[in-house]
């Protein structure tokens, strides 16, 4: 928020520097000081410059010769235009503001830049973000939505921060679990149509499908038959394959209505698959794979071998089975390859299961060696599985699952029950668009405030608690926020506080300032739950402004500077939330 003042700043300490002779470091940072009864900015560029001095064989003490360098520094600078006091401090130049310029500062910022608030600068780069990656003619459930949230609240920050940020979906519409659906169906269902729910009357033939493959070989040699009338471009086959798996799509497609979801590209596996077996070809020709399968073995690729390395570390990657038929590998390379080419991208971020770790390090170090230079720059943005309570695990072949539209009914449920118990006196149409509101902000946030590598056990309690860190609280902040500016009518002019801050409100100016940093930090380590924790503490540090500094009733200059913070509070909530893909109500 001081940006122009500190790289006036920054350009004087290199001056500086330059005269005395010392080196001057690459990056001169600002960081925050903790709050003294000022708000100020630190830099370790002395620090950084006389360790360059001992590195380069100069004998001097670091913090001595740092502190030294720093005083000179201080010398030069003073006085410094927009702060009121700078200290050398251990080898750190210290630049201290008035509180009341800060403050008017902040809120300022806030207010002017509005939804953009922390926005971050456009970076002249394109970042593909491929998520959520449903397959056809399975469920869609709450494992499910870990991946679309998790990819969701990535997009938002990155295209935030500045990037020029691509949503890309790769369904899985062919496989083995696809032809088993189908033998199933043809063996049991030919001719059913389904009554009702489609997506639920596929579920259950899959997992009908898979338990029976798998108990009983005479059925899985009749499944691997339909594989290869699949693979020899069985007409009826394909015709069934079209139209079970638009009924998936269509699905898929209201689901992500329902969670507010948007993609700006569709891949299909179904598209990829021919080109990976030519490519895999190629692949042989270059002598980048081994071709096993006149021994009855795969097509692999010697990673480590290609490498010239002795310690295990990619291992063997498999591109293509013994009988021809195609695996993961052999549609992520051509799909790799064709995000490229076709969309000219700077990074590739894949939201995919953690277990498939070594997997995509492997596909990610083969683009590389194929002279694919992006490769890396492609990033594994991993996530852990997420339990039913119990730590049950979810799973669609077993049948161990929450269905979508089960889950959301029940947030539903219970979201209006609350609505209905808080505020009994709104329309009913009013309950319902709230409901849903904060339905979808309980199933959303629990799955980005855990960290993605760790297991999310999803728990209702916790989901929908107004008292503790969940959507709900958060949303509630913005609604106390909300009702205080209604009551109060309209905003006040800026103007700078006249009375002397209350911690509270040091506490919540603070953490507005802090946003757009944190927004960068998000970004920059592919960390959405940053966002999430940062959202819950403005929420808790607004509560507790809510509750020791009289807004409305305060004297008339106090209170119109709380109106003006409370309205810079709602804003960054509503500006934080809606990075997560939560909706911030006006009311609940």
């Amino acid at each position: 928020m001081f940006e122009q003042e500190l790289n006036n700043v920054t350009l004087k300490i290199r001056q500086s520097l330059k005269r005395l002779d010392v080196p001057i470091p690459d990056q001169i940072e600002w960081v925050p000081t903790p709050f003294e009864g000022q708000w100020g900015f630190g830099t370790n560029a002395c620090f950084q410059a006389a360790a360059v001095e001992a590195r380069a064989g100069k004998r001097v003490n670091v913090p001595a010769r740092a502190q030294e360098i720093a005083e000179t520094v201080l010398n030069d600078l003073s006085p410094i235009a927009g702060f009121i006091r700078t200290v050398a401090e251990r080898g750190y130049l210290n630049l201290y503001i008035k509180p009341a310029e800060y403050a008017q500062r902040v809120i300022d910022i806030v207010l002017e830049q509005g939804n953009v608030f922390g926005h971050g600068d456009p970076k002249n780069q394109r970042v593909m973000v491929e998520y959520s990656q449903p397959n056809t003619h399975k469920a869609f459930h709450v494992g499910h939505l870990r991946n679309v949230i998790l990819g969701g609240a990535m997009s938002n920050i990155l295209e935030f921060e500045g990037y020029d940020t691509v949503r890309a979906n790769y369904i899985g519409d062919i496989g083995w679990h696809v032809i088993q659906w189908l033998w199933c169906y043809l063996r049991f269902h030919a001719g059913e149509e389904p009554e009702g729910d489609r997506t639920r009357w596929m579920q259950d033939i899959y997992s009908e499908a898979s338990q029976l493959v798998e108990d009983n070989q005479e059925f899985e040699a009749e499944a691997r038959e339909v594989f290869a009338r699949w693979e020899h471009d069985d007409t009826e086959l394909i015709d069934l394959w079209k139209k079970t798996r638009q009924c998936s799509l269509e699905g898929f497609n209201e689901i992500y209505d329902t969670l507010g979801e948007h993609f700006d590209v569709f891949f299909y596996e179904s598209e990829v698959e021919k080109p990976g077996k030519v490519l895999v070809e190629e692949l042989i020709k270059q002598e980048l794979a081994v071709d096993e399968r006149p021994t009855g073995g795969p097509v692999v690729v010697k990673l480590d071998e290609l490498l010239g390395l002795e310690k295990e570390t990619y291992r063997v990657l498999v591109i293509l089975r013994s009988d021809g038929t195609s695996l993961y590998a052999t549609k992520d390379l051509p799909l790799a390859i064709k995000k490229f080419n076709e969309w000219q991208i700077d990074k590739s971020i894949y939201v995919i299961d953690v277990r498939q770790s070594l997997y995509l390090k492997q596909i990610f170090k083969l683009l590389e060696i194929m002279g694919f230079k992006q490769g890396k720059d492609c990033y594994h943005l991993s996530y852990e599985i997420v339990n039913l309570p119990g730590n049950v695990t979810i799973s669609s072949r077993e049948g161990t699952i929450v269905m979508f539209d089960d889950l959301i009914q029940e947030a539903f449920r219970r979201a209006h029950e609350i609505v209905e118990e808080k505020n009994p006196t709104l329309s009913e149409n009013q309950k319902k668009e709230i409901a849903q509101i904060v339905a979808l902000g309980a199933l959303k946030y629990p799955m980005l405030s855990v960290d993605n590598n760790k297991v999310a056990t999803f728990d209702w309690e916790r989901a929908l608690d107004f008292e503790g860190q969940a959507a709900p609280y958060i949303q509630y902040a913005h609604v106390r926020a909300n009702s205080i500016l209604n009551k109060a009518g309209t905003i006040p002019d800026p103007a700078p506080p006249n009375h002397e801050l209350e911690v509270q409100e040091i506490s919540l100016l603070d953490h507005l300032s802090r946003f757009p940093d944190e927004v960068t930090r998000s970004a920059n380590n592919y960390k959405p739950l940053t966002i999430a924790n940062y959202a819950y503490d403005l929420a808790r540090t607004f509560s507790e402004f809510y509750q020791h500094c009289p807004v409305l009733k305060a004297e008339k200059d106090v209170r119109f500077f709380r109106l003006r913070l409370t309205a810079a509070a709602k804003q960054t909530l509503a500006n934080s939330l809606r990075l997560l893909g939560i909706k911030a109500p006006e009311v609940m």
